[in-house]
């Protein structure tokens, strides 16, 4: 299972009684050494403005500083990017991995990110870190292709009814995982937007209308709300565990997408 989990220690020091001199790579080290007065107070401008702003205008700058050369690293990683387009092609998923899209969500990633930190505040890791880690880490970029994997699964997730998730889930060998780690979370958000509004839930018909309703979400209230609802960890994972094993998610999309029948519907 994959985590977003980056070092805070040297040589099993804590970090905050190593010289920063110490844990600067040494490239980085002799190249600042060789920056005239002048361009020194430019990075130290740009370290200064970078560590005052709020994480969502890092995680812009971060994004319009770095996005092209990542896309560029990231396209000559074939490996991910085959297993990624081979499930998309498994789920009738119609994304394709274009160089705008891979920048999109590296923003994505990078301002999840942000709100993940946000809401844990006796992490120490700042928000850069993971930035850096995206841009050097080979291990960390095949992560971003699982979230990007997990993240295309819970939008399409989103936009089925929830007739559609009863069949989605049945055929899933782990049923009770797919109920309360994605179905559940996501009905929940359903219901608290107005996508969709069960109304006398008890009544055969009433409850016709509303589980047979897909929900009509726009490409930015999609993304807006994959975010709120699931952390980055959670997107991850799910693009993970198929990596990894292709039928880990069962889909058959003809049985989950078929015309009504008449029946019962069970909640």
């Amino acid at each position: 299972m994959t985590t977003l989990n980056y070092p805070i220690s040297v040589d099993s020091e804590p970090i905050n009684t190593v010289s920063i001199f110490e844990i600067i790579p040494q490239e980085v080290l002799k190249w600042a050494n060789n920056l005239s007065w002048e361009e020194r107070r430019y990075v130290l401008s740009l370290c200064y403005l970078i560590c005052s702003v709020p994480l969502d205008k890092q995680a812009e700058f971060l994004d319009n500083y770095t996005a092209d050369g990542l896309v560029v690293k990231i396209l000559q990683e074939q490996t991910p990017k085959d297993w990624v387009t081979r499930s998309f092609k498994k789920l009738h998923i119609k994304q394709k991995l274009t160089n705008t899209v891979l920048k999109d969500y590296i923003k994505q990633y990078y301002i999840h990110s942000a709100q993940d930190l946000r809401t844990q505040a006796n992490r120490d890791i700042e928000y850069l870190e993971a930035v850096l880690h995206l841009i050097n880490d080979s291990e960390e970029r095949n992560n971003l292709f699982h979230y990007i994997l997990g993240c295309e699964i819970i939008k399409m997730l989103f936009q089925m009814s929830w007739l559609q998730h009863e069949r989605f889930y049945r055929l899933q060998k782990n049923q009770e995982y797919f109920i309360n780690h994605y179905i559940k979370p996501i009905q929940h958000a359903h219901r608290l937007n107005g996508l969709v509004v069960p109304k006398d839930e008890t009544l055969f018909f009433a409850k016709r209308d509303y589980f047979i309703k897909n929900p009509n979400i726009k490409d930015k209230k999609l993304t807006e709300l994959l975010m709120s609802t699931f952390t980055i960890a959670q997107a991850s994972n799910l693009g993970f565990f198929i990596s990894h094993n292709l039928d880990f998610v069962m889909f058959d999309y003809d049985s989950i997408f078929n015309c009504e029948p008449e029946c019962i519907f069970l909640c």
